[in-house]
């Protein structure tokens, strides 16, 4: 029997949807075995937009949901676009799977994301994620003074691991129940500068919190940070900072750095007890300087240092700063000063008019000075010894000729470098090979082309093959395996002496020098022969 064109078209229709929407595929035939029917059909899905005979037409008695089914049916195979076999329909590929979030931002204060395990393969990286990280906190700490402090979450465990102190103060037999623990004396930047190295071995040091830090790790026992600091501390020594920290070395016992703080000290006394790092010492530490046999610089220095030290001190004890109020703070440092070592006209234009001395005192110096009978002081007579300075001569030999060495504003120059650190206090020149005769110089200390020190003055030679000490205003601090450029400019109508058969190294008892020839040299003086036939230097 015939149906009707419309109902045909509908259950083709029918047909083809419930295939397309199939969740399994058709079960194939097995091996060997005949096919039932025929060979599949193929239907071409309809392009989109376009409707279906099911949608134009739909069967008799279908709803008007059954039709709205079909459409959206038709439209979902119209986006597929190719044929498909009524029998054997494709599989479905597999969704992508979707990408792997991105690592967790590392700062410890937010939280993880929850496989952030996932993103530190190592132990150490998982460990130093927890370094000031709420998560698993089992401990806070209230560091710093009141109206400071800073609280900072840790796990007791990591600080029990790497401090004897943490580990006594959380399973020792007398252990801390409190959830929290208050430090007024650790500063919060030393702090965390501890934490982290316990957390992830990482050390941070800054000039500005090195010393709080050197404090937190003696505190705590951690002995490599201490040593840290010790090493930072000593290749950021200098003379502006060398008093305050001979003052930490000896508080924190580190006699490295107090042997250290010593040699710049000593070397370089005048800058080190004219900076202001001097009156920030304490008292004890102030007799100890004064007290230096060693010191290298006059005693009028000392002396104002002495009351420039009064004056802070006073300020620091919220007293007026005056003339008694300053002996009443030095106490007997004031009689550590070696006044009478003085020249009588330092003494009179500076310690006389100072007004912290009694005139008993002044009038008693003035006749020590003076009378034949001298009185009883209560200041040490004897004069400082300084250092002595010592001598490194690169030439074996000296020489003179008729036609040189002429100076006409031409530079002499040598590089050298050392294996210990050093103070280069000057130059040793040659002078006239005819007699008497001055000689204006400019000599100059560089490295890496700026100019460390350098001084205009005069020297007067003597007409022998002997070196003449030109000083620079200061010593200046020389660095290990660093080459310098040492120069010198003459200005004399006179010859004068060279070197020769110069060395590329000598030992001067226990600092080796290294010299190279430089290109700043345009009178000839080089390694082998010229002028600078001597270092002055500290060691």
């Amino acid at each position: 029997m015939l149906l009707p064109l419309a109902c045909l078209h509908g259950r083709v229709a029918q047909c083809l949807t419930s295939l397309l929407v199939l969740a399994e595929p058709l079960p194939r035939p097995r091996r060997g075995a005949k096919a039932r029917s025929a060979a599949p059909t193929s239907v071409e899905v309809a392009p989109a937009g376009t409707k279906m005979a099911s949608e134009l037409y739909p069967p008799a008695g279908a709803s008007a949901a059954t039709a709205t089914d079909i459409a959206n049916s038709n439209a979902a195979g119209a986006a597929v676009g190719r044929k498909v076999s009524l029998c054997c329909p494709p599989r479905l590929a597999p969704a992508p799977l979707p990408p792997l979030p991105a690592p967790p931002a590392p700062d410890n204060n937010n939280p993880e994301s929850p496989n952030w395990q996932s993103f530190h393969p190592t132990l150490r990286e998982r460990n130093a994620l927890m370094f000031n990280n709420e998560l698993m906190a089992d401990v806070h700490f209230i560091v710093g003074a009141l109206g400071a402090a800073r609280r900072v979450p840790a796990h007791k465990y990591v600080l029990a691991v790497g401090s004897s102190v943490f580990y006594a103060m959380f399973y020792g037999d007398l252990a801390e129940v409190k959830s929290e623990i208050h430090i007024p004396d650790v500063e919060p930047a030393a702090f965390l500068v501890l934490l982290k190295y316990m957390y992830s071995d990482e050390i941070d040091l800054e000039a500005d919190t090195v010393l709080a830090t050197l404090y937190a790790a003696k505190k705590y026992i951690v002995p490599a940070l201490a040593k840290a600091c010790v090493n930072f501390l000593e290749t950021s020594l200098e003379a502006k900072n060398a008093c305050v920290l001979l003052s930490q070395s000896r508080l924190f016992e580190e006699p490295e750095l107090t042997q250290r703080c010593w040699e710049v000290i000593d070397a370089q006394a005048e800058m080190a007890l004219k900076s202001e790092g001097f009156c920030e010492i304490d008292r004890q530490t102030l007799e100890i300087i004064v007290t230096r046999e060693a010191l290298n610089t006059k005693e009028a220095v000392v002396f104002e240092a002495v009351l420039n030290w009064a004056e802070a001190e006073c300020k620091r004890q919220g007293l007026p700063v005056t003339p008694h109020n300053k002996r009443h703070v030095l106490g007997r440092a004031l009689y550590l000063v070696r006044i009478p070592t003085m020249t009588l006209e330092e003494f009179a234009n500076g310690a006389a008019q100072s007004d912290i001395l009694t005139l008993e005192e002044t009038h008693n110096i003035f006749l020590w000075y003076t009378a034949a009978n001298k009185p009883i002081l209560d200041f040490p007579l004897t004069k400082r010894k300084g250092l002595a300075p010592q001598r490194c001569h690169r030439f074996q030999s000296s020489a003179y000729r008729s036609n040189q060495w002429r100076y006409r504003g031409r530079c002499d120059s040598i590089q050298f470098a050392v294996d210990r650190r050093v103070f280069i206090a000057g130059l040793g020149l040659y002078g006239s090979s005819s007699g008497k005769a001055e000689y204006s110089v400019k000599i100059e200390l560089k490295r890496l082309g700026i100019v460390l020190a350098q001084n205009l003055t005069k020297f007067v030679s003597d007409g022998s093959s002997n070196t003449f000490p030109v000083w620079f205003e200061h010593p200046v601090q020389v660095e290990q395996d660093t080459f310098y450029t040492a120069s010198a400019v003459l200005d004399g109508s006179e010859l004068s002496y060279f070197g020769q058969e110069g060395m590329t190294e000598v030992q001067c008892g226990k600092v080796a020098f290294q010299f190279q020839c430089s290109s700043d040299s345009t009178n000839g003086t080089g390694v082998q022969g010229g002028q600078i036939p001597e270092l002055i230097f500290y060691a």
